[in-house]
């Protein structure tokens, strides 16, 4: 439906406010007010079908990016996997064909990350992080050929996954580190990447997640605390690798998540009264795919114990449209990147989610049960099970819009 093509006015839109104002509220509405301002031009322009991905002048901000960065990004001294996997997927999600030399670059800088422990660090003499090892890995992955995957210490690695689970099933960041639902997720997806899920390594971990759904249906970093966008997408994802989603409160997860979605904005915060945010584009964008997954598998499940033919598949569960439109509308930076909200300057990590928001919105994916019925598959199988539902294709603005996906999703063989 979106936003602009909505059966309310925009003037309508805005968050409900009281004789009692505050300083979230304020900085709410000036954020409303930034966006109205640019969804009313393109509704007064009438030229919501002009709209376009500014693709060439992203390119042109991320390869920049990889000749080399500012010196006031020495902050991210620890973030080099990130930054590399960041540039990397934005450029093949823009369908930008990575050179050989380019690929050559990436995997002589990861190789110096990896220590002879196991796992990868963020920055030279650094110790093992799981979340920079997620990032390393997906780069790799990201590079398509051989020599990048076999870089990759698995004998260690695994040997590292093992020194950082706890006797409850979590994880730990690093050696020494906190608890998080980053690092079951992040341990397990790159596991999956790398067949080595095993029994010894997922015993009790599914059952821990559990206990990270609140309430209200979102999962916190650990139990006990509220729920996040970024800590929803980490749990659901982990359970589904694990094949154990069925322990969370999926309904609850989905009401919860849907609620995230801005009606003025038509973008994702990350909590429950906290500001729009780009990159939650995909944090909580990615959510949806994996929800319609599970209830369709329970109509399927449900459908074939009755001996009916299953009808159902879910379609998507929350605005595409709108998500595009806060994207494509409201956080391309003028001069290349992808940015946060209006206002903001471009980064990364933003230009990142935000096409992979967008890439989440425009495809709408299934899940073959069908092809899984009777196969005891295990997760880097199952994960071959995803296709696109090319009918369900949704793209705002200019048909070049669209961003790249098939090369992912397709026929294979398992």
């Amino acid at each position: 439906m979106g936003i602009l093509n909505g059966p309310r006015r925009l003037e309508d839109l805005f968050a409900n406010t009281d004789a009692f104002p505050t300083e979230s509220l304020s900085v709410q509405t000036k954020t409303e007010r930034s966006v109205y301002k640019l969804f009313k031009a393109v509704r007064d322009e009438k030229s919501l079908n002009t709209i376009k991905l500014n693709r060439e002048s992203h390119i042109e901000y991320i390869s920049d990016g990889l000749k080399g960065l500012s010196k006031y990004l020495v902050v991210l001294d620890a973030s080099k996997p990130w930054l590399c996997y960041w540039m990397l997927h934005s450029l093949d999600l823009l369908d930008y064909e990575l050179s050989t030399g380019l690929i050559k670059r990436a995997i002589s800088t990861i190789s110096k990350l990896q220590n002879p422990t196991g796992g990868f660090c963020g920055g030279p003499g650094q110790i093992s992080h799981v979340a920079v090892t997620y990032a390393a890995v997906n780069a790799l992955a990201t590079s398509g050929i051989k020599e990048a995957y076999d870089l990759i210490d698995r004998e260690n690695l695994y040997k590292w996954f093992l020194k950082l689970k706890r006797d409850d099933g979590s994880f730990i960041m690093h050696e020494g580190g906190e608890v998080d639902v980053r690092g079951a997720y992040c341990v397990l997806s790159v596991a999956t990447l790398t067949n080595l899920i095993t029994p010894e390594l997922t015993a009790g971990t599914a059952e821990w997640i559990k206990r990270c759904q609140n309430y209200d249906g979102g999962i916190g970093g650990v139990p006990g605390i509220e729920g996040h966008g970024g800590y929803a997408f980490c749990g659901l994802a982990a359970m589904e690798i694990m094949g154990k989603t069925d322990l969370l409160d999926i309904p609850l997860l989905l009401r919860w998540a849907s609620s995230l979605q801005m009606q003025m904005e038509g973008g994702f915060q990350g909590r429950p009264n906290k500001l729009v945010d780009g990159c939650y584009s995909f944090w909580v964008g990615a959510l949806f795919p994996l929800l319609e997954a599970i209830l369709t598998k329970r109509q399927y499940e449900k459908d074939v114990a009755n001996s009916e033919d299953t009808q159902c598949i879910y379609r998507p569960l929350f605005d595409r449209e709108a998500l595009q439109e806060y994207i494509l509308i409201a956080c391309q930076s003028p001069k290349g990147g992808l940015i946060d909200k209006p206002g903001r300057g471009a980064d990364h990590y933003h230009t990142c989610y935000c096409l992979s928001g967008l890439s989440t919105s425009q495809h709408h994916v299934i899940y073959d049960f069908e092809r899984a019925k009777g196969e005891d598959l295990d997760s880097g199988a199952r994960s071959l099970l995803w296709e696109e539902e090319i009918t369900n294709r949704v793209v705002v603005g200019d048909p070049d819009n669209l961003v790249m996906i098939e090369h992912f999703y397709g026929k294979r063989e398992l």
